[in-house]
């Protein structure tokens, strides 16, 4: 039987580059090579695409042939001499700006290859906070309420508005269309509210200041095609610092805790993980997800965000939860690459 070549890409262009790469490797690591044929396609830092002949910790150093993609062709060129590499899926685990907000996707169904995870119209949406919300809202799904606020709007005006949702805070600023925590602020003092702001704007040309939900921060790894789409246990994040931010998320010295099992009752563990299907399918996900929700002290969950290309770092979430409910990553990427040609 003939191997399927699955293309992995990585790197990219967003502030979380080397993310992307820790979830790579990881993932070049597990996947059974003697079933597929492996192409490793690298992003640097410009935006430009290169093949590498074996993975390497420092790509840009290894890297060989620029390639390109040929629309309409399910293969990839060599820029160098025009070789042909045939690409049946295409394994993106690039994370933020040009990997999770559609655009890969759309370029894989140009070039009529097959893609791991949701497509471009749901991963859009997804990497969009403010409109992935609003559907969520509309779906009767509990969001964690926000006010948006252009880049160029009146700060004044955002304020007022928000101290109408919650008149004392804190809150967090956050760019609407970021991810890794990059650009957010928690603000407990109003005052300080259009520095936040415009840090946020730094990042994407549109903000969210949302109410903060005291209490817990929990996540759901979702896994399938709707409506044959499944959710895991439910893990929980307890932060080192204020919040879960860049820097707790993936440095070395991270205080943070990742606990598999929030240990939460059965009834509002069955409430959490129909919330997270509900999401999936609202927001039209397909092979993956992380839902991330907050838990107030008053056990109220609220969807906060989806990743529609969770990390596969040696402490993300989604390939952890799979595990515990028996699937380790091997098996788990085997499943990504059937969804992909379902």
């Amino acid at each position: 039987m003939k191997r399927l070549t699955v293309l992995l890409m990585f790197g990219g262009q967003s502030s979380e580059h080397d993310v992307s790469l820790m979830s790579a490797k990881n993932v070049y690591a597990a996947i059974d090579k003697s079933t597929y044929n492996v192409v490793l396609g690298y992003i640097d830092r410009e935006g430009k695409w290169w093949l590498l002949k074996d993975w390497s910790d420092k790509p840009d150093e290894e890297r060989q042939s620029q390639i390109v993609v040929v629309p309409g062709s399910s293969a990839i060129m060599t820029m160098a001499d025009s070789q042909m590499i045939h690409v049946d899926v295409l394994f993106p685990m690039l994370h933020g700006k040009f990997g999770e907000d559609g655009t890969i996707q759309g370029l894989a169904e140009m070039a009529h290859i097959a893609v791991v995870g949701p497509g471009l119209e749901s991963s859009a949406v997804c990497m969009d906070k403010h409109l992935a919300k609003q559907i969520l809202e509309a779906s009767g799904i509990p969001v964690v309420p926000w006010v948006a606020i252009n880049k160029g709007d009146d700060v004044d005006k955002a304020v007022r508005r928000v101290k109408t949702i919650d008149p004392t805070g804190p809150w967090f600023v956050k760019p609407s269309r970021a991810g890794s925590s990059v650009g957010v602020t928690r603000v407990t003092d109003i005052a300080h509210m259009s520095r936040a702001v415009a840090l946020a704007h730094e990042h994407d040309s549109l903000a969210l200041i949302e109410t903060a939900i005291i209490g817990r921060e929990l996540e759901v790894a979702v896994l399938g095609n709707v409506p044959n789409h499944k959710a895991s246990g439910i893990g929980e994040i307890i932060p080192g610092s204020e919040f879960y931010d860049y820097n707790e998320k993936y440095s070395l010295d991270s205080s943070s805790q990742v606990i598999l099992d929030a240990g939460l009752p059965s009834a509002l563990t069955k409430v959490i993980r129909k919330y997270a299907t509900e999401t999936y399918a609202a927001l039209e996900c397909k092979g993956m997800a992380r839902i991330d929700f907050l838990l107030s002290d008053e056990l109220v969950p609220y969807v906060m965000e989806i990743n529609t290309l969770p990390g596969f770092t040696n402490i993300s979430m989604f390939p952890k939860l799979w595990q515990q409910k028996g699937l380790p990553q091997p098996e788990l990427i085997d499943r990504l690459i059937s969804l992909a040609i379902e």
